[in-house]
């Protein structure tokens, strides 16, 4: 989980480990002197032998505000792991009991979500009684319901799962559903969370403390001693606001962390393979003229299932490559896995993924958004129903390249119309839900063109569409190309829509690139048996009607099921013993063609 280390995120980690050196080494250094008494120094002002002024007892204050960091750490600590485990139990509830009892256990989550926590907190310490204890257990009852709320919305993510629903099917216990299939894939989330509740944890103790409900004297944290000085805050202002500052820093400090490890965890985890899992299928270098450059590209997801093994490719500036293959072949988390937009859990491992000569590892988001562009399947799922259109390609202008609205505004008209989109300036004043199926798929490429990108990747955007619009999207993307010069990677499941647009084609099965040729030899020069049946399987108008389509025998194996040898050998009518036991390489097969198939010679 690489963390982008921005100003906020290094502010945050340096506040949060000054804290825990402070508590380690306060009461060490400074204990002696928080607990010195001077009946001479009593109830004084800043000084500069008190900084911080005294208390009644002529103590230093900021002494005793540098020794109570333990012991507030200590408490914010206790009730956040009480909090984040009563939470989690909680909110893992509803996906393992039976529905009655899921339901009770939703409602409760739902009734103290709407409980106010301070609230609830109070109510607890009161119950539990005044001091250091109660507070702890109010603070933690206070935080659980949040806790609760997140788990149950990842694990109901989680509890529909096929292998959990087999685990179910098998009889296995619920506690062991729980520990082993629901709890592990939603763990990176909850621990990330407990950090910034550690800073909520800090400031409500510290709340407590302050309205007499927390630690009571002799004990000291950071609210105690903010309460014994507020009384004088119109006079010496500095005895409370010492207490005041080391809350709010700590505070902030926890929040600022906390959030920057949520954005690293959102980003797909992403690194080089440390050993490549096969051989490269072409030289080692990088290729300087590609746009795209993708070496040993591997998504792998809990539990062994792996979409995507070790593919190769490389796009070059104004070529379109096609990838195609059967429906969960790995050809859109391939997509997903360039972007970087591979869903949690996944986890993308490569041995090289260059875009434009760089590590996209090493790219900003504003660097990456400005230089790939993304067009998916469905472009009303793309585009927000509440916006306006113009107002969503305007905010890639914005966001990314710094354009004031009225001139992101400007370029939005521009690129609609850009795109042969009729009346590009009303377009751009209507929400997607007002546009067709083709107006919408043309408003999402010309968002893509609302930078400059040097990479377009196209996931079977004309899936959803009549073939009419189907061939003026195509024709348009062309055109795109012939005009901007970038490279793009076309997906799709049509083998004949990709001969027609492509200048070369990727055959991809069991997540795997079994074939690669230019898109002018597909029809005649396939020689991969999975691509010739693909082509095979195409009518045609002197196709026989009278009887059934041909297809492909068998189904592609699962992600998590793939065996030893090649993958396509239980659909092949050529496949040998060898072919179930020995996995191929992708070689050189003819002039700019690679098969990875044994018996093509």
């Amino acid at each position: 989980m690489p963390v982008r280390w921005s100003g906020p995120a290094v502010a945050g980690a340096v506040i949060v480990a000054l804290m825990a050196a402070l508590a380690a080494a306060g009461p060490i250094v400074w204990g002696e002197a928080a607990e010195r008494i001077d009946a001479g120094a009593i109830l004084q002002g800043a000084s500069a032998e008190h900084p911080l002024g005294t208390d009644n007892l002529g103590r230093d204050l900021l002494a005793r505000v540098l020794v109570a960091g333990r012991f507030s750490l200590t408490l914010a600590l206790a009730a956040t792991l009480i909090g984040a485990v009563c939470g989690i139990l909680l909110g893992t509830l509803p996906s393992v009991l039976p529905r009655r009892a899921a339901r009770l256990a939703t409602g409760t989550v739902n009734a103290l979500v709407a409980f106010p926590g301070l609230l609830l907190a109070m109510f607890t310490a009161v119950v539990a009684g005044l001091g250091a204890r109660g507070a702890v257990l109010g603070i933690g009852v206070a935080i659980a319901p949040g806790f609760a709320r997140l788990t149950q919305t990842l694990a109901a993510t989680v509890a529909g799962a096929d292998y959990v629903s087999a685990a179910r099917m098998l009889g296995v216990p619920r506690r062991r559903i729980l520990a082993r299939h629901v709890l592990p894939n939603i763990a990176e989330p909850l621990i990330l969370n407990l950090t910034q509740a550690l800073g909520g944890a800090l400031l409500g103790l510290a709340g407590m403390s302050f309205l007499g409900l927390g630690v009571q004297p002799p004990s000291f944290d950071w609210g105690r001693l903010l309460f014994d000085g507020f009384s004088r805050i119109y006079v010496t202002p500095e005895v409370a606001l010492g207490p005041a500052a080391a809350v709010a820093l700590a505070g902030i400090g926890f929040n600022l962390l906390g959030d920057a490890l949520a954005r690293a965890a959102a980003r797909t985890p992403v690194r080089k393979a440390e050993e490549p899992p096969a051989p490269p299928p072409q030289p080692g270098e990088p290729d300087p003229g590609a746009v795209l450059d993708v070496r040993d590209l591997t998504v792998t997801f809990p539990g062994g299932a792996t979409p995507v093994r070790g593919l190769s490719l490389t796009v070059a500036p104004g070529e379109v490559v096609g990838l195609v293959g059967e429906s969960g072949s790995g050809k859109s988390l391939t997509a997903a896995a360039i972007g970087g937009l591979v869903p949690y859990p996944g986890k993308v491992t490569y041995g090289r993924l260059h875009l434009g000569g760089r590590d996209v590892a090493t790219l900003s988001d504003k660097e990456l958004g400005t230089a790939l562009a993304m067009v998916f399947q469905d472009p009303l799922a793309a585009l927000n129903p509440a916006l306006k259109v113009g107002g969503q390609l305007a905010e890639v202008a914005v966001v990314h390249e710094g354009a004031s609205r009225a001139e992101a505004r400007s370029r939005a008209v521009d690129r609609l119309g850009q795109v042969h989109l009729p009346e590009p300036e009303r377009r751009a004043e209507q929400h997607p839900h007002e546009l067709s199926g083709g107006m919408r798929q043309r408003a999402v490429i010309a968002m893509g063109l609302m930078g400059t990108p040097r990479l377009i990747i196209a996931d079977e955007p004309t899936t959803a569409l009549d073939v009419t619009v189907q061939r003026q999207i195509l024709r348009l993307l062309r055109e795109v190309v012939a005009e901007t010069g970038a490279a793009t990677l076309f997906i799709s499941h049509d083998i004949a829509v990709v001969g027609q647009l492509c200048d070369r084609v990727v055959v991809m099965y069991a997540g795997r690139v079994v074939e690669e040729l230019p898109a002018d030899r597909l029809a005649e020069g396939a020689a991969h048996p999975y691509t010739r049946a693909l082509i095979a399987s195409l009518p045609d108008l002197d196709t026989d009607r009278t009887r059934p389509l041909a297809g492909i025998p068998g189904t592609q194996p699962a992600p998590d099921q793939v065996g030893p040898g090649c993958a396509f050998a239980p659909r092949c009518s050529l496949a040998t013993e060898r072919c179930a036991t020995e996995r191929p390489e992708l070689v050189a097969h003819g002039l700019r063609q690679r098969v990875a198939c044994w018996e093509v010679s």
